[in-house]
């Protein structure tokens, strides 16, 4: 039998690879060390894939948790395994970057649920030898949290310099420091809320509709059959990313502009730029990213409601907090709008935290946060330049 040299097989194939020997480090919990779930049961055997950056210092304080969002993995500053392009941050973390690795000591992983290396439902049952599927507990954002929370303490680390995310990563931040707000020093949360609102949850369950009714799908077991449910996902994927652009943005990039021909052709193909390009997005993201683990990461974001475990009274979330925090909204993102922002501002106020706030005019919409977006990029090394003197961090040796 021939075997393909690693970057010459497809990436599909690559993806199945990164699910159970991901292309980075690996840490391994037996069964004395379960990872105990919002469900009501512990997962053990489990495993968290990650990456660093950077080296971490003799006090073990210059470290940074980058959190990835829905779906975003562990390759956050270096070349991505599956698709070969460079990491999803790699504009704000690296050498002499915002998020300085001559300073900091980067960790991102992969969280639990996720696909590409972390436990999630592509991962073989050590009780079965066959993928989890469906049968792995739902996960919520405090499991992946609990999850990061073992990972930052093989590291020997009692207190995280900062924890930043955007997204579906900004809800980990602000779990983080609600429930461990003694091992975070700063917060970035970034284009995020404190719960989804029902219009979020109306998306996802439009996407997971999407996967579900391929018939390849398989109930969840389409591994084991060799199918893939790849239109279903591509359509979940498309809706999705209507939800992460703007109108504006839209409009400027594609406007009503015909695809390759000079006239509509009366029929159902891609006559406008904007169905090409969607349909290229689903494709493209089917590649990379497993199905079930779209179902699961969509429905913890959906569970997320940090008010809620604190008798609906987001302030008391962060009673008492040292945390410095800084929120980052953009005026056109309309799937984690501003007034989401201003809420856990509020309650930080409320909290008598110390918080500071900027809303970003840009019409790119929710994946603002993820571009080059020189504000954004202003309003984080403010506040981390701020916070690393407040901290006692030494300035980077170049």
């Amino acid at each position: 039998m021939i075997t393909l040299p690693k970057l010459a097989r497809p990436r599909r194939l690559l993806a199945a690879d990164e699910a159970n020997k991901p292309t980075s480090q690996v840490l391994r919990f037996g069964p004395d060390k379960p990872l105990k779930l919002d469900a009501g049961v512990d997962l053990a055997p489990f495993q968290i894939a990650y990456q660093t950056y950077g080296t971490l210092n003799e006090a073990r304080s210059n470290a940074v948790l980058v959190c990835h969002a829905l779906t975003g993995d562990q390759h956050a500053a270096n070349t991505h395994p599956v698709t070969g392009k460079d990491g999803w941050w790699d504009v704000l973390i690296g050498p002499g970057k915002i998020v300085d690795t001559n300073r900091f000591f980067v960790i991102c992983s992969n969280v639990i649920g996720g696909c590409l290396g972390s436990t999630g439902p592509a991962s073989i049952n050590p009780s079965t030898g066959k993928p989890y599927g469906l049968d792995l507990p739902v996960i919520t954002i405090p499991d992946m949290v609990r999850a990061q929370s073992m990972l930052v303490d093989h590291f020997g680390i009692d207190q995280l310099f900062c924890v930043i995310g955007g997204s579906m990563g900004g809800m980990q931040v602000l779990e983080w420091a609600a429930s461990h707000p003694k091992r975070v020093f700063s917060a970035l949360p970034i284009a995020t809320g404190p719960r989804h609102s029902s219009q979020n949850i109306a998306f996802n369950e439009v996407g997971r509709q999407a996967v579900m009714a391929d018939p390849d799908w398989c109930g969840g077991k389409y591994i084991e059959e060799d199918k893939r449910p790849e239109k279903g996902l591509a359509v979940a994927r498309m809706a999705a990313h209507i939800t992460y652009l703007s109108e504006a943005a839209l409009h400027r990039k594609f406007g009503r502009n015909l695809q390759d021909r000079s006239q509509l052709t009366f029929g159902f193909d891609a006559d406008f730029q904007i169905e090409s390009y969607l349909r290229h997005q689903g494709m493209t993201f089917v590649d990379r990213f497993d199905a079930n683990s779209y179902l699961y990461m969509t429905r913890a974001m959906d569970y997320f409601d940090l008010a809620a475990d604190h008798d609906g009274r987001l302030a008391d979330a962060f009673a008492g907090t040292s945390t410095r925090f800084c929120l980052v909204s953009f005026t056109s993102d309309w799937l984690f709008p501003t007034s989401e922002s201003r809420s856990v501002v509020h309650a930080l106020n409320a909290a008598g935290a110390s918080v500071s706030f900027v809303e970003i005019e840009t019409d790119r919409g929710h994946d603002a946060f993820l571009l080059d977006e020189p504000e954004l990029f202003a309003a984080i090394n403010g506040f981390i330049s701020s916070a690393a003197r407040a901290y006692g961090l030494p300035e980077a040796v170049q």
